[in-house]
């Protein structure tokens, strides 16, 4: 068999909507990590986050809250307006609300592009409907994992072109070229998603008018999706909810963390993101066979087990153990998002699908921001090791949910 023919049938699904949407992706990836390495930084050293201990606690609860805001309209829009109108119109806003952190004059601009941003991502449960009308059954695993492939491949330029700038221009001016960066690749992509077919053929004509008469019908049929869909996709839901929670924990003043308790200088924080990313790069595809193969549950259970192992290297390391532990997070999270993308996937039909979605976004979003919160709370008022321990407890009932309560082939009907 031909380098080709093996090609076509390994890859051959990545067309049509999917196709535009990993394009896109690429696009947007270029840019989308330059900010991270530094911004806890930006915010503290720069635009006065210093002078008020909460400040980074207070704009990742805005921005999970807003995201929960925007869930239940979200879905819900996703499963009875269609897809395409959403992604690409809330793909333009979402480009140019990256303009109020370019030109931020203090912490408090942060917060409000932080708001602008989150709110736009409306269109992240058709976004993820999308992908999942795309792809067949056999391939929700790989095309999960190739997703994943796609962020960890094209973001990795990202931090070392953030360490190149930081080096050059200083914090401050390095992170205010970032953000022009990340709003032009941003807006490219934007006009790229025009591509885009609905994939939902009985749609309604999308009214404005809609995103505030719909909330609370939106909010109620959210809730009730969870009547008709299996037992196992709830469990499923808490143990995505405890995960992303015990991250918000750790990853709000994780930077913070590193220089003020580990010492590593603020000028070698962003390489620890290179083997978070290149790992990503590594393993993804091995992992998104595994899951199509193996099943759902056994690559669940091992993420969890990996992401407690990069937890516990991280809090007590130094530059080179913290970056063993990203290349540890990288497979825990591919392993995680892989395993349970494709197995919510598999346990909940198509038109409840965006519903699902949703529910799952609002939920794990006002977790998201309270773990925010509270780990910020933990670092400043107790001890800084604190968050990351809490989040070690947390893998305990993570792991007797996907053990004992979690039934992999339960399913209502064939897609």
């Amino acid at each position: 068999m031909g380098l080709g023919s093996i090609l076509r049938r390994e890859f051959g699904f990545i067309s049509g909507n999917y196709q535009v949407l990993v394009i896109s992706w690429i696009i947007m990836d270029l840019a989308m990590e330059m900010p991270v390495p530094n911004f806890q930084y930006y915010v503290q050293d720069v635009l006065g986050g210093n002078n008020f201990p909460m400040a980074l606690g207070i704009i990742g609860f805005a921005n999970w809250v807003a995201m929960a805001i925007v869930a239940f309209p979200g879905g819900y829009l996703a499963d009875k307006y269609g897809r395409r109108w959403l992604i690409t119109t809330m793909t333009f806003v979402m480009a140019l609300s990256n303009l109020f952190f370019a030109f931020a004059l203090s912490w408090h601009f942060i917060l409000l592009g932080t708001i602008v941003h989150s709110l736009c991502l409306i269109y992240q449960p058709a976004l993820f409907a999308m992908v999942q009308d795309s792809l067949p059954p056999e391939r929700r695993g790989m095309g999960s994992s190739i997703i994943q492939l796609i962020h960890g491949a094209f973001n990795t330029p990202g931090p070392i072109i953030a360490g190149l700038l930081l080096l050059a221009f200083g914090l401050e001016w390095s992170m205010r070229i970032i953000y022009i960066i990340v709003t032009v690749l941003y807006l490219i992509a934007a006009i790229w998603r025009l591509r885009l077919k609905e994939t939902l053929t009985n749609g309604e004509p999308i009214r404005f008018r809609y995103f505030i008469s719909s909330y609370p019908k939106a909010v109620k049929e959210c809730f009730n999706v969870w009547k008709v869909v299996p037992r196992s996709a709830l469990w499923l839901f808490g143990v995505q909810t405890l995960v992303m929670f015990g991250m918000s924990l750790t990853n709000v003043m994780n930077a913070i963390y590193a220089t003020n308790n580990l010492g590593i200088p603020k000028e070698q924080w962003w390489l620890t993101f290179i083997p978070l990313l290149a790992t990503m790069i590594i393993v993804s595809i091995p992992i998104g066979k595994m899951v199509d193969k193996v099943g759902r549950k056994i690559p669940l259970t091992l993420g969890l087990l990996v992401f407690g192992l990069g937890i516990f290297i991280f809090v007590i390391g130094d530059l080179v153990t913290v970056m063993i532990a990203m290349s540890l997070f990288a497979i825990g999270q591919l392993l995680v998002m892989s395993s349970a993308m494709a197995l919510s996937t598999d346990l909940v039909n198509p038109e409840n699908r965006g519903k699902v979605v949703g529910f799952r976004n609002f939920v794990g979003y006002i977790f998201n921001g309270l773990g925010m919160l509270l780990g910020n709370f933990l670092y400043v008022s107790f001890f800084p090791q604190l968050p990351f321990y809490v989040a070690l407890g947390l893998l305990a009932p993570e792991l007797a949910i996907v053990l004992f309560l979690i039934q992999e082939h339960e399913k209502i009907k064939k897609d």
